[in-house]
């Protein structure tokens, strides 16, 4: 039995969800690859609330390796709150993500951890680039929705969800994963600063154990967290440089138009001006662009006041 070192080369940060089944190949597997390659590691089981043997089979994995150490949550908090727990415990210089359903093969681990501490990556994200899911259910969206990211967001991956990553340690480190976020971590990254980002394709493998936790709620979910980070990365810490120049915008055209109006009753004998649906556009951009000014101004005093307002990542001192 190999003891766990205080800082090992490797963390693998796994986050599960009813998978008694295949946790003990899934250790023996990695377990087996660590030693291949002379590797110190820790393997750090997140228990998001199973209701399944999951967490004894854990304990027993751990009793009989110290080098695996396990987290229950009590009860179901979802994936990113797993990876979150996860990459806070982590000691590792690299960290490695991958799910517990056997789908991942840990046989790729040496290859993305090269990739991290030789090749100089930050972060390098696993491409499923052939894949034995539903091509209907998932691989069809899992293609929009990588597509969309994309565009949106810069970081050019092909897949942004796959669970199978590496990271190297100030990053995970400098992040915060929430909701369900942990399909944006490459974005979350890059716009932390860590601008190194690749992929490699990686194999996938048919589930063995236990059924899929997809759901298609999940697409809708995805799109509202991508607008989140696209507004948090960018306007998070000047609300009013967004929330002003849209109420400035929309106020500017509701005053212009209320000028007219009353430019054309004065002087061009206009009449039933009130009836007019210019003039309930005006007001309307009037209303709505006060609204924005003030929505910008509070959100600016919120930040103003927030304890992390001067919270900035350093890379380095001289």
């Amino acid at each position: 039995m190999t003891l766990l070192i205080e800082k090992p080369q490797i963390s693998i940060v796994i986050p599960l969800y009813n998978e008694e089944e295949s946790l003990p190949e899934l250790t023996a597997w990695i377990e087996k690859v660590m030693n291949q390659h002379n590797y110190t590691y820790e393997i750090i089981m997140v228990d998001d609330g199973s209701n399944d043997d999951s967490w004894n089979v854990i304990k027993k994995l751990s009793a009989g390796n110290k080098n695996i150490r396990g987290v229950k949550f009590r009860r179901n908090y979802g994936k990113s709150a797993a990876l979150n727990k996860g990459f806070e415990k982590a000691l590792g210089n690299v960290v490695i993500t991958m799910d517990a359903d056997l789908q991942d093969s840990p046989d790729e681990i040496p290859e993305l951890y090269d990739m991290i501490t030789n090749e100089g990556y930050d972060l390098v994200s696993g491409w499923k680039k052939k894949r034995y899911d539903s091509k209907l259910t998932k691989n069809l969206p899992s293609k929009i929705y990588n597509s969309v990211t994309r565009r949106l967001s810069g970081v050019k991956l092909h897949d942004m969800n796959c669970g199978l990553k590496a990271y190297r340690h100030d990053v995970v480190k400098a992040i915060e994963v929430y909701g369900e976020m942990h399909r944006y971590i490459p974005v979350i990254a890059k716009w932390a600063g860590f601008k190194k980002i690749g992929e490699k394709v990686v194999v996938h493998r048919k589930r063995q154990f236990g059924v899929t936790k997809f759901g298609w709620e999940r697409f809708i979910n995805g799109f509202l967290d991508l607008i989140s980070i696209m507004f948090v990365s960018r306007f998070g810490r000047k609300p009013m440089h967004l929330f002003g120049t849209l109420g400035s915008i929309l106020f500017l055209a509701g005053f212009i138009i209320a000028g007219y109006l009353a430019y054309a009753k004065l002087f061009l004998a206009g009449y039933r001006m009130t009836e007019r649906p210019l003039f309930y556009l005006g007001l309307l951009s009037m209303i709505l662009g006060t609204q924005l000014f003030v929505a910008g101004f509070l959100g600016e005093l919120i930040t103003r006041n927030s304890s992390d307002r001067n919270h900035y990542l350093v890379e380095e001192e001289a």
